[in-house]
């Protein structure tokens, strides 16, 4: 009796061993593991334009990095962990190469951080048609119409989303004589003709239109030349595209008339900025600066909304496949907290984040569009930008039906059974020695 008495002892000894192991097994199996590539590159320092300025080489990507930790945070009770695969590109070495070398087939949720000829030759790419881009940098109107691809989505503002806020504040102040003062790079084109294309949508007169040619030291000239280039004019507000920053700090308090400057300077429409403290967004500010000693900027606002908006998908749907992430994504379902007061959410039609622009001073935030009074049928922040009648995307042009979220708890393991059956003849031994 004794020995058998000290036997089943030791039999159900071994039974809490396999129960506890097979439990900790069954976690470590079940945990999910969601891998996000985050690629940017390196860039030359460029000739320093203002001393107030300095040069951040790694912009984006601390952003990321705050993000994943968020995810992970919440990971712990969902049973996921999520791990962001840091690709940096040398300044002179081929994105495309490095992208094939260290992007692997266990990686399809891809933040970038690059140009839009970048971008585009990695989309393009055959490895990339199952791997879904999170653009965090640029704010190009054709990559969101006719150049738009299935496989982005866009985290900041387009160029018009941020002239249509201009517009909705300008026409709150009644301020609708515009003065416009462009620059020669292409970039600054493309702003001037966001600037054009909301005037006319909210009824606003472009009274003159200009561009600025200077090719030498503005700041040896601005007080001079300034005057001379906004005589003769009558306008409510000027409005400079130079999204370089060239010359267009130099037209406040040099103009000849004294109005409000408005545009890349001045007033700036922003997805983000540091006077930004409303709905939470202290908190972030101050985690941001306490972990790099500097303000948080877009590219940074736009590395986080991707990260996190991979987090809120995989949590919802209990999975990390592309697929039904980028469906959830794109579903009617999905909702983002971006420290903006609305939940953000992104445009079936063209892959566009949708959220608030903010119009920031220097040293102020002024106010958010959508101005109140600017009403749309589906949402007011489809008052900004391209809305889906205006939209030349054929891409993304038909509504993604919601994803219905997987219930917590469906994780089977492929040797649950086996290890059942196993404690079960042990089980069955100690009953028939009693």
């Amino acid at each position: 009796m004794i020995s058998r008495f000290f036997m089943n002892r030791f039999l159900l000894k071994i039974i809490l061993v396999l129960l506890l192991g097979h439990t900790a097994l069954t976690y470590a199996e079940s945990i999910q593991v969601i891998k996000i590539a985050y690629i940017t590159q390196e860039k030359k320092i460029p000739a320093a334009l203002s001393n107030l300025d300095a040069f951040v080489q790694q912009k984006g990507l601390i952003g990321a990095e705050i993000a994943i930790v968020d995810n992970n945070t919440t990971g712990q009770f969902t049973q996921q962990s999520y791990e962001l695969k840091k690709i940096i590109v040398p300044v002179s070495a081929d994105v495309v190469e490095i992208f094939k070398q260290q992007v692997g087939e266990d990686i399809s949720l891809i933040v970038s951080n690059l140009p839009r000829t970048q971008l585009m030759s990695l989309v393009n790419l055959d490895l990339a048609k199952e791997m879904l881009f999170f653009d965090a940098t640029t704010t190009d109107d054709e990559l969101r119409n006719k150049q738009c691809q299935d496989n982005i989505l866009h985290m900041l503002p387009s160029r018009a989303m941020r002239a249509d806020a201009l517009a909705q504040y300008m026409m709150k102040k009644s301020w609708n004589k515009w003065f416009l003062v462009m620059g020669m790079m292409p970039a600054d084109q493309a702003y001037a003709k966001a600037i054009k294309r909301a005037a006319k949508r909210f009824g606003i007169k472009i009274v003159a239109e200009k561009q600025w040619t200077h090719t030498y030291d503005a700041r040896r000239t601005a007080q001079s030349d300034v005057p001379v280039f906004t005589q003769g004019v009558d306008y409510d507000v000027l409005v400079v595209a130079d999204e370089q920053g060239l010359f267009g700090e130099y037209f406040e308090y040099r103009s000849w008339i004294p109005r409000p400057v408005v545009g890349t300077q001045g007033l700036v429409p922003t997805s983000w900025h540091r006077t930004h403290e409303q709905w939470g967004a202290v908190q972030i500010q101050n985690r941001f600066k306490a972990k790099v000693g500097r303000w948080m900027g877009e590219q940074d606002y736009g590395a986080y909304l991707a990260v996190r908006a991979i987090g809120e998908a995989a949590v919802r749907t209990k999975s990390r496949q592309m697929k039904m992430i980028k469906d959830y994504l794109l579903g009617s379902d999905f909702a983002l907290q971006g420290y903006k007061g609305n939940p953000l959410s992104f445009r079936a039609w063209n892959g566009q984040l949708r959220q608030p622009v903010l119009l920031a001073a220097a040293r102020s935030l002024v106010a958010v569009a959508p101005v109140e009074g600017f009403l749309h049928p589906k949402t007011e922040l489809d008052t900004l930008g391209f809305d889906q009648s205006e939209s030349a995307c054929n891409n993304l042009n038909k509504e993604t039906l919601p994803v219905k979220p997987l219930l917590k708890g469906t994780y089977d393991s492929e040797n649950a059974n086996s290890y059942q059956q196993i404690i079960q003849q042990i089980i069955n031994k100690i009953k028939q020695n009693f």
